[in-house]
């Protein structure tokens, strides 16, 4: 997603003259073409992440919309009372972009991944978050970002193109539709690629309708909530349940009064071995890959 990332900022730069990016020493070999077409409206801040918001929010303030860059742990955990304090509480448009969300960076262990970041950030005031599963979903996530000019989270992965005839609703996304569905799968971000390998079992094809969430915090359309109601749901995220995608969700359902009948969450279940691998290493390992997700599924079929 970072080529597309790049492509849609140096548009939205050229533009737009009160565009500013500010990069926390990364991005070579990728954001070439930014620093060509911002000039001086591309900054290094260095590895100082929390100065690197501050700056930020004092340029916000007055006028400027800025983009923070730097992998998914650094551009949020490091600063996150800076963006807690001197962005969200006042409103001002920075928006941090995150890439290698989840276990983007598989080897390089714990330190690089990133998987309570939207917990942290779609709890915070004013913000909003958002999780492309697939690579054409970042240029118009950006255009929504510079049109709303309020903090804001890109978490950037790796994905395909968006399944054709996909329909947006609310902050969801319905990518698979299954006329005789029994039962509904909804994925975060880029795992969404496990889900459309796990069905193309062919004991599954056709079973069942398959959503990603855009956003978080989420907006649940009520018509849908009650779509879901009453048959099987699987939740799958590389993030951990608790404060992501599976727990906002199951709030707002029961709110609804739109309970399905068995609930089951596929998260991110940080280091149960202690060991470090790929990203596919950790997927397995929480239960994410495409061969564990066609077992839950198959579950629900009997």
């Amino acid at each position: 997603m970072r080529n597309e990332f790049s492509a849609a900022v140096e548009r939205i730069a050229r533009d737009d003259e009160k565009v500013v990016f500010i990069t926390g020493d990364l991005g070579y070999n990728a954001l070439e073409n930014v620093v060509e077409a911002l000039g001086p409206r591309f900054i290094n801040a260095g590895v100082a992440e929390q100065n690197m918001i501050g700056v930020a929010a004092g340029m916000a303030y007055k006028g400027y919309k800025v983009f923070c860059y730097s992998i998914a742990p650094f551009a949020v955990y490091r600063c996150l009372e800076q963006f807690r304090n001197d962005v969200c509480l006042h409103n001002m448009p920075v928006f941090i972009v995150g890439n290698g969300g989840g276990y983007g960076y598989g080897i390089m262990g714990s330190t690089h991944h990133a998987i309570e970041d939207l917990a942290c950030l779609s709890s915070l005031q004013n913000v909003n978050t958002y999780i492309p599963a697939f690579a054409d979903e970042v240029a118009p996530m950006l255009d929504q970002i510079i049109a709303e000019s309020r903090p804001a989270y890109l978490r950037l992965g790796a994905g395909p193109k968006t399944p054709d005839g996909a329909e947006k609703l609310g902050t969801f996304k319905h990518i698979v539709h299954s006329k005789a569905s029994i039962g509904n799968v909804v994925a975060l971000g880029p795992i969404a690629a496990n889900v459309l390998t796990a069905l193309q079992d062919e004991l599954l094809v056709g079973q069942f309708d398959v959503y990603t969430a855009t956003n978080l915090p989420l907006d649940l359309p009520s018509g849908l909530a009650h779509r879901w109601a009453g048959k099987p749901l699987l939740v799958v995220e590389e993030h951990v349940s608790i404060g992501g995608l599976a727990q906002q969700l199951s709030v707002k359902l029961l709110t609804d009064g739109a309970a399905p009948s068995h609930f089951v969450s596929l998260s991110a279940q940080g280091y149960p071995n202690g060991l470090y691998g790929d990203q596919k290493y950790h997927q397995q390992l929480s239960g994410l890959d495409p061969a564990n997700i066609a077992r839950q599924l198959a579950s629900f079929t009997n």
